[in-house]
């Protein structure tokens, strides 16, 4: 059996892996689908301006457009990245997005922590996209 830290290491090291740097540089861009991956009451705090809220358990739902969860935004010819709390859940969130046909997806390593830690903006949940 493994255990669910194996898991994460082992999705780490099939995705790309972003800083809040790299992440805020393509989030600059306009190019990039943002994605927040935590649970609802994680979002509180604030999440990264820009992004599209979608649950780690609903992810692959709201990713394939065969499902009537299907989030427009989130298709597999556009670049994703997402991020959680720590970096955990959306390591393993990139490798199921490709697993799902996703090619250009990334995470950001450390998540929201990582990103708050370097002084970067967050945004109250009601200014992000649905």
């Amino acid at each position: 059996m493994v255990s669910v830290m194996e898991m994460v290491r082992l999705a780490k090291e099939q995705v790309e892996n972003l800083s809040p740097a790299d992440v805020a540089r393509e989030v600059q861009d306009g190019e990039v689908v943002l994605v927040d991956v935590r649970e609802p009451e994680e979002t509180a705090g604030g999440v990264i301006p820009g992004a599209l809220l979608a649950p780690r358990g609903m992810l692959e739902f709201h990713a394939d457009p065969a499902t009537k969860y299907h989030l427009a935004p989130l298709r597999p010819d556009r670049r994703v990245i997402l991020y959680c709390a720590a970096g955990s859940r959306s390591a393993l969130g990139a490798r199921a997005l490709k697993e799902l046909g996703y090619a250009n997806v990334a995470h950001l390593d450390g998540g929201v922590e990582a990103w708050r830690h370097e002084g970067r903006p967050l945004a109250a949940v009601g200014e992000v996209a649905r």
